[in-house]
């Protein structure tokens, strides 16, 4: 926008210009139709650059839709920029500029297997210094529990990223085992690169979602149908409309009737992801307390140390990522890391006295099949990178 104003303001002094010589060779009495055409000129050129404009703002937002309003194209434009929702009425008077956020490249080897060792233990180390005002203040520093990233709450609250109803909870709990999830790690959206960002914006405009808005179970379960069609060109079948329904569930644990956009959005993202991207690439995106995590985990459950764990142990580990604390829980001090037996009465079994999914017990060809450290970390990496937000949902349904 600073180029197009500086060449319309160039424009405009050779308009200047041109109209005086005008004046000066042709007499007073031509100066003013001289002046119209010169203004005539300068309105023509500006509504030639406002549609150069426009034209490569529908390019960079995609296909756009009929009578679309300004209020919806301002939301795509955030979604595309990845910075959530600013709702118009939003004051950011006295507040900080917040960051442009810039979307991962793929890189040659991502696809390659990572080295990540189960004996070599790594060296958790956080920031000494405030992402945002890069002020050391020791003990008052917030802690990501994903990132190496620090925060003063009052520079949150300055950022927009800390509202009132939130800081009670992130006081209580950055500083314990389970943590707080800063704004790049809460946000899953910010995994997607520009070109898999363009795949999902184009997915949710031909399903007619409207964004940062919420969904309910029949809009849910209608954008579920009509992404299976388009990429299977047949209906979903019953079986997939259920397990559709339990990820809606998930997504609502305090059944609202309803999905929040940004746990609509994160969900998406993951899923797209794991169509995308191989495991390799995504085990690329876990940071060193993520594998960490992992590392306490698996050795948690691998009681005779022999480097492998049962198949039922695996897949009971992919519900423990999404152990969170809850509000009337924040004294507990449970760990995420933490995988033991889960018994039916346990607060990881249950979410509003109710348990989100069922576990079954182990068959046999379960009991019989091994899982080492490396396939243990394939089968969990999509379960640890969804359980990043803060949000109480389950962006991911583990299966049953």
């Amino acid at each position: 926008m600073g180029v197009l104003m500086s060449r319309r303001q160039t424009v405009e002094r050779v308009q200047k210009v041109s109209l005086a010589v005008s004046a000066f060779k042709d007499g007073l009495r031509e100066q003013p139709s001289t002046r119209r055409r010169a203004e005539a000129g300068t309105a023509r050129q500006g509504t030639l650059e406002q549609e150069v404009q426009e034209g490569e703002e529908e390019a960079l937002a995609g296909p756009s839709q009929p009578e679309e309003s300004s209020a919806s194209k301002a939301a795509w434009e955030r979604l595309r920029d990845g910075r959530g929702v600013e709702p118009e009425e939003f004051d950011r008077a006295n507040r900080f500029t917040p960051p442009a956020f810039i979307r991962p490249k793929r890189e040659l080897h991502d696809d390659e297997p990572p080295d990540i060792s189960l004996e070599q233990r790594e060296q958790i180390l956080n920031d000494e210094m405030c992402e945002i005002c890069e002020v050391w203040t020791a003990e008052s520093l917030f802690p990501c529990r994903i990132c190496h990233r620090v925060y003063h709450d009052g520079c949150l609250r300055r950022m927009g990223y800390l509202q009132k109803d939130s800081a009670v909870e992130v006081t209580e709990t950055a500083h314990t085992e389970t943590g707080w999830s800063c704004y790049y790690c809460d946000n899953l959206n910010l995994l997607l690169t520009e070109e898999e960002m363009y795949s999902l914006m184009e997915t949710l405009r031909n399903c007619k979602i409207i964004p940062e808005s919420c969904l309910t179970l029949d809009d849910f379960l209608h954008y579920k149908h009509q992404v299976h069609k388009q990429q299977f060109e047949r209906t979903m079948p019953e079986a997939q409309e259920d397990q559709a329904a339990l990820q809606f569930n998930a997504l609502d644990p305090d059944k609202k009737g309803h999905i929040e956009w940004q746990d609509f959005l994160s969900h998406e993202s993951i899923q797209l992801l794991q169509k995308i991207r191989p495991q390799n690439a995504l085990l690329r995106l876990l940071t060193p307390k993520e594998r960490e995590r992992a590392r306490t985990a698996f050795l948690a459950l691998d009681q005779d140390h022999d480097g492998f764990i049962g198949e039922g142990e695996c897949r009971q580990a992919r519900h423990t990522w999404f152990r969170k604390h809850q509000k009337e829980m924040l004294s507990c001090n449970v760990s995420i890391s933490h995988v033991g037996p889960i018994s039916e009465g346990s607060p990881a079994s249950s979410r509003n006295g109710k348990s989100p999914e069922k576990i079954l017990p182990a068959t046999k060809q379960e009991e019989t099949r091994s899982v080492d450290w490396p396939g243990f970390l394939r089968e969990n990496v999509a379960y640890i990178l969804a359980a990043r937000p803060n949000s109480a949902a389950l962006h991911l349904q583990p299966l049953a």
